[in-house]
């Protein structure tokens, strides 16, 4: 690898306008996971991009509230200027597939990718209500020894972990 011999300020004028603009989960059925990132996290379906000829389906939500008006374009390009979105990929078929086992969560070995993060008001709270959906604990709020931030698993079994901005910074500066 070459180094790099740009300046602070070099790198800064480079890159300004990037953003950190979404994180891929394949899907094994798209029913299930938009209700779950939908209905127990509160995101919203922003993007929905069909490509049949290589038989799959991008879905894109977040927690955007204000549509854009527009044609098709302007709101495709207004999703991937949006920040930190959820990109959903359904290969299709593997919902019918009952020889499918799923995708690797990356939490098993060899380990790989760990989990996304919601930030919430009341990690306490969020869980009572995830609770009453019957969503898949891996660490409640309590459990071990890092009080205040929860792990929830989604239909394919993906981590995702719960906290609030108060609570991980109560376990950082503890450190």
């Amino acid at each position: 690898m070459s180094s790099y011999n740009e300046s602070p300020e070099q790198i800064a004028q480079a890159t300004e306008g990037y953003v950190m603009q979404q994180t891929m989960l394949r899907i094994k059925d798209p029913k299930p996971s938009l209700a779950f990132y939908e209905n127990v996290l509160g995101m919203k379906l922003l993007g929905k991009y069909d490509f049949p000829d290589m038989e799959f389906t991008l879905y894109f939500l977040g927690y955007e509230q204000d549509m854009p008006k527009g044609d098709d374009k302007q709101k495709t390009q207004w999703v991937f200027r949006r920040p930190a979105l959820i990109e959903l990929t359904h290969n299709w078929g593997t919902e019918n597939d009952d020889s499918f086992s799923g995708y690797h969560s990356g939490n098993e070995e060899p380990k790989g990718f760990g989990h996304i993060g919601i930030s919430v008001p009341d990690v306490y709270a969020a869980c009572e209500r995830f609770a009453k959906y019957d969503v898949e604990f891996v660490k409640q709020p309590d459990d071990g020894s890092m009080k205040g931030l929860a792990f929830i698993k989604d239909p394919d079994g993906y981590w995702i972990e719960i906290l609030s901005p108060e609570g991980i910074t109560d376990i950082i500066q503890s450190q």
